[in-house]
């Protein structure tokens, strides 16, 4: 009765009635692309305050003197190094240093000074330890040596003072109220310069750091456990202390360009409008995790002082587009080898010129995703460059099945002979007959489904003939493989590879709820498919036909996402080995092949049953907020596919794609879940910059990466270009706005 309740499916088509619904677009607008700079300083140098000037000029206090940075830009790492333009400052015991009105000042053991206003600033005190200092109106002073307090003026002390038996942290200036504010351990002190009277305001514990926030009409005060907001005008601290933060152990607190910046022992945070908080932890952003200083910075950068040197993050105004070319000149500079599309190995620490270019299990898929973005982008602009790098990435992805001996069959990768000892996986590499190459055999399935989905969208969207004549015939190449070998893929050795298998003896062997059964039922399904649009040749179409009424893949692939899990206790090994949770590698092989599975249906009924199963998968992948699986679902026309956490995806995700340490499962700030099947570890997921650099294929809820500080690169090939291209073909992402 199965079988011809689902031959009807070819029978009904036309009662099928597409969603004619307007999808969202987003209109592409700047928006402020965050990124680091880093300079670097030596093991040696004690740093303590960072500052810059109206020029753009940043320096460093040290206790070994003054410093400031050379050189240094994106992804190039400068050096903090002594400051020797004005010579004669060495011989000045500098103990703190501020941008007062954006010059840069000094305090030393006797005196205030600047080489701003021809030096004519040079304000002499009485207190030997002073080390913390702020600036009024009229070169007026505030000081202290952690003890007592002096107001200078013109070499004048106006007033002198203590706080109530604490210990003085740091001063800051009011200029709305002509007032200083004055912070303890333990409390908090204004002083009002109208009448020289100092106040006691608030009384707390273990205060370290504190700024004038929220247009002057707050006080953000860091603790060693959260920090708490004092309202000036009602001279009470404004709820209790804040708590749920990335790191509670704050050293400083700045606000810069109305944002409120909280440095720690373990990386720098800044508050965000929505109460939530963007963390900046590691090598992506700063030299050292240990934050000093928070300072304004030139052209509205800020500027985290660590241990380690300093980290200047930049907000650059950029279009999704802008971000794209950024892409794909890092792209063609590092990651084409062979014409394929990979990473970069083995470098010293983020040293770009010290890495390889890696070969790779999944050359042809990586590949493929990074083809499918150039297609796109060729089909959206008819950019020349865009139709070269097709060229390239086709060149190479053809090569594969012509590098071995075994008609049809494409080989995972090739490399040049004569190497054997440095190539990953020795055991999988054969000798080509061309014997100045060598390539990977036991190909998988993703790399397959990888294949059919880039060769489509070229048969479909490049009008260059050649290159559509060369797409459709490795379409036809590798699926008539398969079905001359009862659908498998056949090695070197006469085997089926170990995933190359989409025989129903194989695929239906599998538990209902195992999803290796729908996934390869999905996968073969849209492979055929494809073969059959652009060859029209008839064994293909009878073969998704046979596969979907007679063996049941239609049911597998339609059997909902919410039932996968766990193999049953009696199921065999191999079924529990593929279900011990979930399989995100699976993900970017249903995403993949959804591209032919929905375009190039057999008819409007399949069409409206192929987008059921696309939303249905969608929908459980939701949380992730990956941007690739929403765009691919906005390929079936749904109204709703979260373009918005899309575009969130793409303006969130690094500049910087190479491989720091990342740690974000301390934080106080997340909500840990406990283990599941979903390998989901928090209730939200991280924006893609506060995360590990990762393919579609990682769990987006991973939240640390260890080892292998700064040792590879990722290709935004892949990654990035992939989703941004495909979106702006769909429609659903514009060409940059005015």
């Amino acid at each position: 009765m199965k079988t011809h309740v689902s031959l009807l499916i070819f029978i009904i088509s036309a009662f099928y009635k597409p969603d004619t619904r307007a999808q969202a677009v987003y209109k592409d607008k700047p928006y402020l692309q965050d990124y680091s700079i880093k300079y670097y300083s030596d093991n040696k140098t004690d740093l303590l305050q960072a500052a810059s000037d109206r020029n753009g000029n940043i320096q460093i206090l040290a206790k070994e003197g003054l410093q400031h940075v050379y050189d240094g830009e994106f992804l190039y790492p400068g050096k903090v190094v002594p400051d020797n333009t004005y010579r004669f400052l060495k011989y000045k015991k500098i103990s703190a240093i501020t941008a007062y009105e954006n010059q840069f000042t000094y305090l030393t053991d006797s005196v205030i000074f600047s080489n701003a206003w021809a030096g004519t600033l040079f304000s002499k005190h009485s207190l030997p330890g002073a080390d913390i200092f702020a600036g009024g109106k009229d070169q007026t002073f505030l000081i202290s040596d952690g003890k007592s307090l002096q107001l200078i003026r013109n070499s004048q002390n106006l007033w002198s003072g203590k706080l109530d038996s604490d210990d003085i942290q740091d001063i800051v200036y009011q200029n709305t109220a002509d007032q200083f504010w004055i912070l303890g351990k333990k409390s908090l002190y204004s002083f009002s310069l109208k009448d020289k009277k100092l106040s006691k305001q608030l009384v707390g514990a273990d205060f370290t750091s504190f700024d004038i926030t929220n247009k002057n009409t707050t006080i953000t005060i860091g603790t060693t456990d959260g920090y708490l907001t004092f309202n000036i005008a009602t001279a009470k601290q404004t709820g209790a202390s804040q708590k749920k933060v990335p790191v509670p152990n704050i050293t400083a607190v700045r606000e810069v360009n109305g944002k409120i910046w909280f440095g720690s022992d373990e990386g720098a945070f800044a508050l965000r409008q929505d109460g939530k908080f963007d963390y900046y932890n590691g090598e992506r952003w700063l030299p050292g995790n240990k934050v000093t200083d928070i300072a304004e910075g030139p052209r509205k950068s800020v500027l985290v002082l660590t241990t380690k040197g300093l980290g200047q993050i930049i907000f650059k105004s950029m279009t999704l587009e802008d971000k794209a070319m950024l892409f794909e000149e890092q792209v063609r500079q590092r990651h084409i080898r062979n014409g394929f599309n990979a990473t970069l190995v083995g470098m010293d620490h983020g040293n770009l010129s010290t890495g390889y270019m890696e070969d790779s299990d999944n050359d042809g898929l990586w590949t493929s995703m990074y083809l499918g973005g150039e297609i796109f982008r060729y089909a959206v602009t008819k950019s020349p460059e865009a139709l070269a790098n097709c060229k390239d990435a086709l060149d190479g992805m053809e090569r594969l099945y012509t590098v071995n001996p075994i008609p049809g069959f494409p080989a995972r990768s090739f490399e040049r002979s004569g190497h054997m000892k440095e190539l990953h996986d020795i055991e999988r590499w054969q000798h080509s007959p061309d014997r100045e190459w060598d390539w990977k055999s036991t190909t998988s399935s993703d790399e397959i489904i990888g294949h059919i989905f880039a060769f489509g969208a070229m048969a479909e969207l490049v009008d260059d003939p050649s290159m559509k004549k060369r797409a459709i015939t490795l379409i036809d190449t590798v699926m008539s493989h398969i079905i001359k070998n009862d659908m498998y893929l056949i090695d070197y050795d006469g085997k089926p590879t170990m995933w190359g298998k989409w025989n129903p003896e194989y695929v239906n062997s599998f538990p209902t709820n195992v999803g290796d059964r729908k996934l390869n039922s999905s996968n073969i399904i849209g492979m055929l498919q494809t073969a059959y649009h652009f060859t029209k040749k008839e064994k293909y179409k009878k073969k998704a036909i046979e596969l979907m009424t007679k063996y049941g893949y239609l049911e597998n692939m339609m059997r909902s996402m919410k039932e996968i899990g766990k193999a049953p206790a009696d199921a065999d090994e191999h079924a529990k080995h593929m279900s011990d949770g979930w399989n995100h590698s699976d993900d970017e092989m249903y995403f993949v092949g959804y591209w032919g599975l929905y375009r190039y249906a057999l008819n409007d009924t399949l069409k409206a049953k192929y987008k059921t199963q696309i939303l249905d998968h969608w929908q459980v992948e939701r949380p992730e907020k990956e941007g690739a699986w929403n765009i691919f679902t906005a390929l079936t026309g749904a109204k709703e596919f979260d373009l918005d956490e899309a575009v969130w995806y793409l303006q969130e995700h690094p500049l910087d794609l190479i491989d720091w340490v990342i740690k974000n499962s301390h934080r106080k700030d997340i909500e840990l879940l406990e283990p599941n099947f979903r390998k989901q570890t928090t209730k939200e997921v991280l924006p893609p910059d506060e995360r590990p650099v990762q393919r579609h294929n990682g769990n987006m809820f991973n939240l640390d990466r260890n080892g292998g500080n700064g040792a590879s690169e990722h290709s935004a090939g892949d990654i990035w270009l992939l989703p941004y291209w495909m979106g702006r073909y769909l429609g659903v992402i514009t060409a940059p706005q005015k």
